[in-house]
Order: C-alpha cells, then sequence, then structure tokens
C-alpha cells in the first residue's frame, strides 16, 4: 500500500460521526428495527459503518449521511444499513433447556391435546441455527410420534442472514452442541476445501423463511403457532417496545401454545395472557 493510500485508509479508520450524525442514524435504526443506540454504541456504529463506504463509494462517513439524510438515498440503503448494524449472535441447541422442556413438556401436551400438525415461529432466527435445532428436535418427535407433522416459519429483519439460513451451510465446529445421534441423521458434510456442514434437504423443506420487522403492527404469520421462539432480541427494546412486540407475540399464538424468550429477559411488570410455566417459557391462556 502506498503512503498516500496508507494515509487514505487510516483516515477512513479514525474519522468519527458528528453528533448530529450520530443522532440522525441513532433516531432512524431505533424507529426502524426497535434497536436501541446510545451513546455508548458510537464507536460499534462507526466500525460497522465503514464497510457501508465501500459498497456506496463515500470516502467518508460525514458523506455517506449526506447521501442517507440530504440525497434520499435512505429508500434504497435502509436494508443494507439495518444489516449492517444488527447483531446475529447464535448457535445450535442455544439456552439448550428450552428444547429439554420442549421435549420433555410442551410437546407431549400438544399431543395430548390432539395437536397433530405443529405450527412454530422463530421470529428472530438469524443465521438458522434456532429454526434448525427446532427443526430437529420436532422432527425426532414426529418420527416417534406417527401420524405427527410440524412447519416451522423463521423470519429476521436482515436480508444478508436469512440469505445465509436458507443455504443452510455452516462451518462444521458450529455443529458441537448437536447430539451425535441428530448429527447423524440431519447434518451432511459438504464438499469444499473447509470443513463445512449442511443441513438435510428433508429439514431444509420444513423450513419457510421470511424477511420480516417486528416493528410492524401486526404480524403475518398466518394461523396461530403453537411454540413462538422470539429470544434474546429484547434486550435491544426499550420498555415500551418490549410490551408492544409481546403482545402481538401473544396474538399469534394458540391458547395452549408456548412462548420462549431469552434467559437474560423478562415479561415482568407487563400485561399478558400467558403463565410461566418453566424458566423464560410461558403457555398462553
Amino acid at each position: 500500500m502506498s503512503e498516500a493510500a496508507s494515509r487514505h485508509h487510516e483516515g477512513h479508520a479514525t474519522e468519527r460521526l458528528s453528533s448530529r450524525d450520530f443522532r440522525r442514524l441513532a433516531e432512524f435504526i431505533n424507529d426502524y428495527s426497535g434497536i436501541k443506540m446510545p451513546d455508548a454504541k458510537q464507536t460499534m456504529l462507526e466500525g460497522r459503518l465503514r464497510r457501508r463506504l465501500r459498497a456506496t463509494g463515500h470516502d467518508t462517513l460525514a458523506a455517506y449521511c449526506r447521501y442517507l439524510f440530504d440525497e434520499d438515498g435512505l429508500a434504497r440503503e435502509a436494508i443494507h444499513l439495518i444489516d449492517a448494524v444488527t447483531t446475529n449472535k447464535t448457535d445450535f441447541f442455544r439456552e439448550p433447556t428450552h428444547f429439554e422442556f420442549l421435549t420433555r413438556t410442551a410437546l407431549p401436551a400438544l399431543r395430548r391435546n390432539g395437536v397433530n400438525s405443529i405450527r412454530a415461529w422463530s421470529s428472530a432466527c438469524s443465521i438458522g441455527a434456532e429454526p434448525y435445532t427446532l427443526a430437529m428436535v420436532l422432527a425426532d418427535f414426529a418420527e416417534e410420534h406417527r401420524p405427527m407433522s410440524y412447519f416451522i416459519l423463521a423470519t429476521d429483519l436482515s436480508t444478508e442472514v436469512l440469505s445465509t439460513a436458507r443455504h443452510g451451510v455452516y462451518p462444521y465446529e458450529m455443529m458441537a452442541p448437536v447430539p451425535k445421534d441428530m448429527k447423524r441423521r440431519y447434518v451432511r458434510v459438504a464438499s469444499g476445501p473447509r470443513a463445512q456442514a449442511r443441513i438435510a434437504p428433508e429439514l431444509r423443506s420444513s423450513v419457510g423463511f421470511a424477511r420480516m420487522n417486528l416493528m410492524d403492527d401486526s404480524y403475518q404469520v398466518g394461523e396461530p403457532m403453537h411454540l413462538i421462539f422470539c429470544r434474546n432480541v429484547m434486550i435491544y427494546f426499550d420498555k415500551p417496545t418490549q410490551a408492544k412486540v409481546l403482545s402481538r407475540l401473544c396474538d399469534c399464538l394458540k391458547p395452549g401454545g408456548y412462548l420462549f424468550i431469552g434467559h437474560s429477559e423478562s415479561v415482568t411488570g407487563f400485561n399478558l395472557p400467558i403463565r410461566t410455566v418453566s424458566n423464560t417459557v410461558f403457555e398462553r391462556i
């Protein structure tokens, strides 16, 4: 790299957002996605947006913000901006006690209540680890309790992670938490130079992926669900937004169905038609 190019590169890395641009970005991100963007996240936001400088051909964060707010660039750039700032931490069998409760309690209860076709929704599915974990558990249960079928709707705000999820190909080390017998049945070794794993086609066919924004006034998910997973996303919302999202989720849940939220999340203080049945698991009443 030449000395001039090096200085130019360093300029990218050290440039800061003006307080006005940061406020405008934070307000847009919060309005669009519900994600809080406090002052402490400014450095993180700057780092994420530098990727968009390259993609959009802008030299500075200031020029990028002018493009967004003064030159009507938001119409084209909004989805990419949200993709850049959303956090997508995910693992297979993350918070495993939820899947133990599902196997031992929730699914047998639904079966006793005459449910032979289970509808489940992974409402912040990220790159797909959660819905495919859910599919493994439901596939095992369906095999043991014939006739039983299931369908999983998997949604996310980010188009980028949905693309990864649809392909169902992951670094093989991500399969470490998957039990050996499930790995044998539902995971294939993908061809290629690096060790990769592909989710089995019969499992992928049981999951439908779609983009959805939890800030929408209502959730178009079709018939009410027996199972809804909305884990580790509400931590990014303020209390009023959490209340609205939880209320809309309950509207999509059948009586006797189950809502799963993240272990660090809570429904305390919200007036919802649910009762606690396990740690961060609730039944619709």
